[in-house]
């Protein structure tokens, strides 16, 4: 059992026959990036490349702006594991990007999850992320539904949790 099935279990969307189904063609339920908003792009970029090592081909798009929304497309894209895209936009170019409003950054709208194999690679990697520069907001330790897992966020506020389930 995931650290996701394990929180979700109880909701609707576990239960196929009490979903609503969708008018037409349903929206395919996958997602292959997912985009932060960040205050200062080469701190951020510093942090995950430099920090966690994890691989990049630095700041791109710095030629493209948009003209419909005024937007830059200065950007860098982290490769994840399965394909995913993490994405580090500055948080005035999102806004603008989507057509919204600047708002202010909020860490407690949801998390994003990092497995690990082990309890002891849990507080490994939850060193690894404070020497790097990242705030532990949440000691690991083993959860009721069997998941040890501590919770950082990275210099943006944004909030991860490293996750190892001993279920499996």
């Amino acid at each position: 059992m995931s650290v996701l099935t394990a929180r979700l279990t109880t909701t609707w969307a576990w239960h196929p026959s009490s979903r609503p189904r969708p008018m037409g063609d349903a929206l395919r339920a996958k997602i292959f990036f997912i985009t932060l908003a960040v205050d200062d792009l080469g701190r951020s970029v510093a942090f995950y490349r430099d920090g966690l090592g994890w691989p990049t081909e630095g700041i791109v798009g710095q030629e493209f702006h948009d003209q419909i929304t005024g937007a830059d497309g200065t950007i860098a894209f982290f490769n994840l594991d399965g394909g995913l895209l993490l994405g580090l936009y500055e948080r005035t170019n999102l806004a603008k990007d989507a057509s919204l409003p600047p708002g202010p950054p909020s860490s407690t709208e949801f998390s994003l999850g990092v497995p690990a194999v082990s309890q002891a690679e849990v507080d490994e990697l939850l060193r690894q992320v404070e020497a790097a520069g990242g705030t532990l907001t949440a000691p690991a330790h083993m959860r009721p539904f069997g998941v040890y897992s501590g919770y950082f966020a990275d210099p943006d506020g944004h909030l991860f949790e490293i996750a190892w389930n001993s279920n499996e």
